[in-house]
């Protein structure tokens, strides 16, 4: 599963693994497909966070009710469909790949390899401890956090997004708009909004074909 802090300057996602308990500050994602944590953090869903979430002070808040459960994910690709359903989906397989670099790049700089050492735990099942290799590197790994590195956003991590934001568009079919800089961030919402809209109206009527066949198998 993902996780991401319900309230805070960046919308960031980031792994739990399942021996890990997430506290109440945390929104989590019961999903743990690279292609669904690949649109979360893609700067459409980030783009419909902003708009449709409430904030706390300056900071935006993450409503699941108005964010995540509102977002219109690509056709195809939508929360409700097993990961496995989709995996052989070319836009699914490039969206993952670039979750996969992003947050492998994320990683390698929060735990670089010349800062830590990764020891074995001792119980079985259980990931690696990460540990400092010594006390200058205990001080420098502390300054090593994602907001941190967002606040500075370095041209490779500026990079890593914009192939996945890429990746996210071409999922929507809207991929030549957006190497074209046609979609602009009210282009975008506009579109995610009508797509919001249209699949409102299609379950509506779909729930309501249901209701009208329970009535006539009841009479």
């Amino acid at each position: 599963m993902s996780v991401s802090p319900a309230v805070a300057k960046h919308r960031l996602f980031v792994w739990l693994t399942s021996l890990e308990l997430a506290d109440h500050a945390l929104v989590v994602i019961a999903r743990d497909d690279d292609t669904t944590f690949g649109i979360l953090h893609s700067h459409f869903h980030e783009l419909w966070a902003l708009r449709m979430g409430t904030s706390l002070e300056d900071r935006p808040r993450y409503t699941p009710s108005t964010t995540f459960e509102t977002f219109p994910f690509p056709a195809g690709l939508t929360p409700n469909i097993p990961a496995a359903n989709y995996a052989a989906d070319p836009r699914a397989i490039k969206i993952d790949a670039a979750a996969k670099r992003l947050n492998e790049l994320r990683e390698n700089w929060l735990n670089p390899a010349d800062l830590v050492d990764r020891v074995p735990e001792v119980v079985a099942g259980y990931p690696d401890r990460i540990l400092p290799k010594d006390a200058a590197a205990s001080k420098e790994l502390k300054k090593r956090t994602l907001t941190n590195l967002y606040n500075a956003r370095p041209a490779w991590l500026d990079h890593a997004h914009k192939a996945l934001d890429e990746a996210v568009a071409e999922s929507y079919g809207w991929g030549d708009d957006w190497r074209d800089g046609k979609l602009t961030n009210d282009e975008i919402l506009a579109r995610l909004f009508k797509l919001n809209q249209e699949r409102a109206k299609a379950e509506s009527k779909a729930a309501a074909k249901v209701k009208m066949k329970g009535k006539k198998n009841g009479k």
